[in-house]
């Protein structure tokens, strides 16, 4: 299974392993936990299937999501997306402006996602965002190769 061959690179690099959508999955592999979008299983349905791992939940460009988010018990929160994306289709356009209100109204870390690349992260750092989900620039790079992508971000 990829997803064990994933979680032995993830522990050799002292790096947690997220799921993505499934909280079984993430339990039958010993994942250190379940990223949630809003149409996946409900927060507490997972804590009860994961007890203490980490739970992230998606909430787009909405502090009414990220404080429901912290209600119900989540360890962490991810917006955006705060860039055009080629990933994915971008449905929500969240803005520097909700990233610092939200940071603001909560002690939650915050992922940013979308879009993001070697000309724009520093913003999101330089305005609060704890961690960066980084995808397109690193994996789909038509100039760089990934290694050279991930080392133009430090």
């Amino acid at each position: 299974m990829i997803a064990k061959k994933v979680l032995k690179i993830c522990k050799k690099n002292k790096v947690k392993f997220i799921i993505n959508d499934s909280p079984y999955l993430a339990l039958k592999v010993n994942a250190d936990g379940c990223h949630l979008g809003q149409k996946d299983m409900n927060i507490k349905k997972a804590k009860k299937i994961l007890k203490k791992k980490i739970i992230g939940v998606t909430c787009h460009n909405s502090i009414k999501l990220a404080k429901k988010a912290l209600i119900d018990g989540a360890d962490y929160i991810a917006l955006g997306a705060f860039y055009k994306s080629k990933t994915k289709k971008t449905i929500y356009k969240a803005h520097i402006k909700t990233l610092i209100n939200i940071k603001k109204s909560t002690n939650l870390p915050v992922v940013a996602i979308g879009g993001i690349n070697a000309k724009n992260y520093k913003n999101l750092l330089l305005n609060k965002a704890d961690f960066l989900a980084i995808s397109g620039y690193i994996w789909n790079n038509k100039k760089l190769k990934p290694q050279q992508a991930i080392k133009n971000l430090k």
